[in-house]
């Protein structure tokens, strides 16, 4: 966490505002399919592209932005402005992301409206789904990897398992999910470190024999 938080660019230093803008409209334009559908590109531009944060702080944010109310997609455009360029920068993010394709909607809604029952769009809407799901199921796997890592196989596998059953089968709030995660995480952890000391004093032990 500290070499992280040293790598982090200051608020108002480094990371161009021009990146920044480039990032968000790409994820504005492109982002199809609601708010689920845009955190891979958001990633991609954040992890990938431009290196502003790491996979695992990523992972963090996402969840916390799940837990707070309001679109998500302006969310994660907010917190990413504001981490490179503070509130100036949180604004011009925000008004990157959402402007391209508001002023796109209402230039265009005349054709939109005309082509609404058209083939060539439904086909063309029908084709990008199933992109959207490999994009969403590939970010999930691999942090399903990076659980795995951090809490174990069995643990992970098991607290995924409650939340699907969580939010498929009791129709629990995802923010109340999100936030027993984020209560839980840090418990698990503790006594995780802990049964690891326990069972290398105890190797110790056995290693060295019973005393004469």
């Amino acid at each position: 966490m500290d070499k992280l938080a040293a790598e982090r660019p200051a608020p108002g230093g480094a990371g161009p505002y021009l990146d920044l803008v480039a990032a968000m409209v790409r994820t504005g334009l492109l982002g199809y399919g609601g708010g689920p559908s845009v955190i891979p590109l958001f990633r991609y531009e954040a992890v990938d592209r431009y290196g502003w944060m790491s996979d695992e702080e990523f992972g963090e944010i996402l969840a916390l932005a799940n837990a707070l109310p309001g679109p998500i997609a302006t969310k994660l455009a907010a917190y990413l402005g504001y981490r490179l360029k503070g509130t100036a920068g949180a604004t011009v993010a925000v008004l990157a992301h959402i402007l391209p394709t508001s002023i796109a909607m209402v230039g265009l809604l005349g054709i939109l409206y005309a082509l609404r029952h058209s083939k060539v769009v439904e086909g063309m809407i029908d084709a990008v789904r199933p992109v959207i799901v490999v994009l969403l199921g590939l970010m999930a796997f691999e942090f399903v990897q990076k659980a795995g890592k951090g809490l174990g196989s069995v643990p992970a596998l098991a607290f995924g398992l409650a939340a699907l059953a969580a939010l498929a089968v009791a129709d629990v709030h995802p923010a109340l999910v999100i936030l027993a995660a984020l209560v839980y995480g840090p418990f698990h952890l503790r006594v995780a470190a802990r049964l690891k000391e326990w069972r290398e004093r105890r190797g110790s032990r056995r290693r060295e024999g019973p005393k004469p």
